[in-house]
């Protein structure tokens, strides 16, 4: 593994695409970061944190994340800066092909509570074969490659799904308690986005400082509490211009702008393109 290159990749989201990556100098995700595909992200070596939805995860080596489509997610450095991972992006049109009418069922891991899936050594070991021989393939790009990383996608998805049947939903991740409490206001906005959400109401409701939820929210999610608030409403207003017909000024006003101006502005700046311009392309 030492002797590959320190990333490549293969294909392109959001049809099947395949990431490997060695890091050894501390790192972030900048970007806000979702999409209308799945994602699965393997950790080979080292730590990190991954922050989804409405909480934090400790990865660590061996460790399998699940990112369902548009959920909302940030990786985050964690200890040693050092580390290597694989990430495969597909969609539902993907998985049609490869898994006929079985890719439901192979949606599992999509499903449960948590994020994290953290195999038992039995299940893992043929997990983290199937993985290292994808990576060894795409790196390397023998004669007929470009066949392993669909047999691999099912193949993990097949091992993980057949795991779940067996043993159940993975526990809910065991955070400290200050972590619990800013899950429990990250939840909040997720219901109640639509509402005027200023840091010292919050802060009230909770119990906490203004100034410690700030931080606390930062440093568990990678991002600002405004960020956060207003990349949800844009997220929510994605799926109502894909979903509905509620007129653009109807969706701005449902998901919590009061200002029709200010709402497409935010909206092309994170997603870079128009309210009109993005519902033409779910039309």
């Amino acid at each position: 593994m030492d002797e590959q290159p320190e990333a490549f990749s293969y294909g392109e989201a959001p049809d099947l695409y395949v990431e490997y990556r060695r890091r050894s100098e501390p790192f972030t995700m900048a970007e806000d970061h979702y999409h209308d595909y799945y994602e699965i992200y393997y950790m080979l070596s080292g730590q990190r944190v991954y922050f989804i939805r409405d909480r934090s995860y400790s990865v660590e080596q061996g460790d399998l994340i699940f990112i369902n489509k548009h959920e909302l997610h940030k990786t985050m450095q964690a200890g040693d800066s050092a580390h290597e991972r694989v990430i495969l992006h597909f969609d539902d049109a993907v998985l049609a092909r490869l898994a006929g009418d079985r890719a439901d069922f192979l949606l599992a891991p999509f499903r449960q509570q948590s994020n994290l899936i953290r195999l038992p050594s039995q299940a893992l070991m043929p997990a983290e074969q199937a993985i290292r021989r994808l990576v060894s393939e795409i790196g390397q790009r023998q004669e007929g490659y470009e066949l392993v990383p669909g047999c691999v996608l099912i193949e993990l998805l097949l091992t993980v799904s057949r795991h779940l049947i067996q043993h159940g939903q993975p526990p809910l991740h065991i955070a400290t308690p200050m972590h619990v409490k800013i899950s429990e206001v990250i939840r909040y906005i997720n219901a109640h986005y639509e509402e005027p959400l200023r840091l010292g109401t919050l802060a009230e409701r909770f119990f906490i400082s203004p100034y410690y939820l700030s931080r606390m929210f930062k440093e568990m999610s990678g991002f600002t509490f405004s960020d956060y608030i207003v990349l949800t409403r844009v997220k929510e207003a994605q799926r109502l211009l894909r979903e509905t017909d509620l007129s653009i000024t109807d969706v701005a006003a449902a998901v919590g702008f009061d200002n029709f101006s200010h709402f497409g502005k935010t909206f092309k700046k994170i997603t870079h393109v128009s309210p009109r311009e993005y519902r033409k392309q779910y039309g």
